[in-house]
């Protein structure tokens, strides 16, 4: 059993936070007057990890170090978030996070990578995709957020800005994140995996946070068509968030492969990193035999 096996059936957060320093400790690169900070192990050819708007870039410790035996991982922290700069626009569609991306990769000096967002973090992915940048070879799309912004869902949008900005005023992240982590997980969801979504959304920074709502509400995913590149769409059996009808569906109007993580919530990276990791794998593989 390995390490991260043996913390995932814990509830000991002090523990991941141990390894969290150890081995997949937070740094950070100018890119401009701006500032991102990320998470990284591992080396070989480079997977990228993009978080969803309840999370940030420690959530992928448990999958991020199961890959990091045989690629460089590299989580970030999207604008706003942890100790990134937040954009510059208060309401900011994908495109303007796909442009802090390219920036930030363009620091690191990542010229060819598979790319991975989850959630609010497939929406950028999808954007920085669709805008024909090179840096990306493969991109996976995990239990993706659809957004709001087209014409038959703007009021929807509207609603749920509302509610959530309400939410965050009235609870704070500490607050929202134990009003609404259950949803992020499937009913048999250890105690450990609740922990660590409660854990990330704790820390979220409300000026980011509000941003990111304002993405979700104001955009739409089907603008961002990911035709450049292989890609595919998964989402967890047990999705109450991006189910997997909707996850589905979008597989189809993209024309992409799409499949299931099975006992696996919404933060389904989260609760199964073990089988998500195994997924990219995969996928890393046919990158380079192709």
């Amino acid at each position: 059993m390995s390490m991260t096996d043996s913390l995932l059936q814990t509830d000991d957060m002090s523990a991941a936070s141990r390894l969290l320093d150890a081995g997949f400790a937070e740094r950070s690169v100018s890119v401009g007057d701006a500032m991102v900070s990320y998470r990284q192990c591992g080396s070989g050819p480079v997977i990228v990890l993009l978080h969803g708007i309840g999370s940030g870039a420690a959530s992928w410790l448990h999958c991020g170090m199961e890959l990091g035996r045989e690629a460089q991982v590299v989580a970030w922290n999207a604008p706003g978030y942890g100790n990134s700069t937040g954009l510059p626009m208060a309401q900011p569609s994908a495109a303007d996070y796909a442009v802090r991306l390219e920036q930030f990769l363009a620091a690191l000096g990542i010229q060819e990578c598979l790319l991975v967002g989850h959630s609010l973090g497939a929406m950028m992915a999808a954007a920085y995709v669709a805008a024909g940048r090179r840096r990306v070879a493969q991109l996976l799309l995990l239990s993706p957020a659809q957004g709001y912004g087209s014409e038959a869902l703007r009021e929807r949008g509207a609603t749920i800005a509302s509610e959530r900005l309400q939410a965050l005023a009235a609870l704070g992240p500490q607050g929202m994140a134990q009003n609404s982590s259950g949803r992020m997980l499937s009913p048999q969801a250890g105690e450990a995996a609740r922990a660590m979504v409660r854990w990330n959304m704790a820390r979220l920074n409300p000026d980011g946070y509000t941003q990111a709502v304002h993405m979700l509400c104001g955009d739409d995913i089907h603008r961002y068509v990911p035709a450049a590149v292989p890609a595919a769409v998964y989402c967890g059996a047990a999705d109450v968030v991006t189910t997997p009808q909707a996850s589905s569906t979008l597989a189809e109007a993209f024309h992409l492969p799409f499949g299931l993580i099975d006992a696996a919530g919404h933060a389904c990276y989260v609760e199964q990193p073990a089988a998500v990791a195994a997924v990219i794998r995969q996928h890393l593989k046919q990158l380079f035999q192709d």
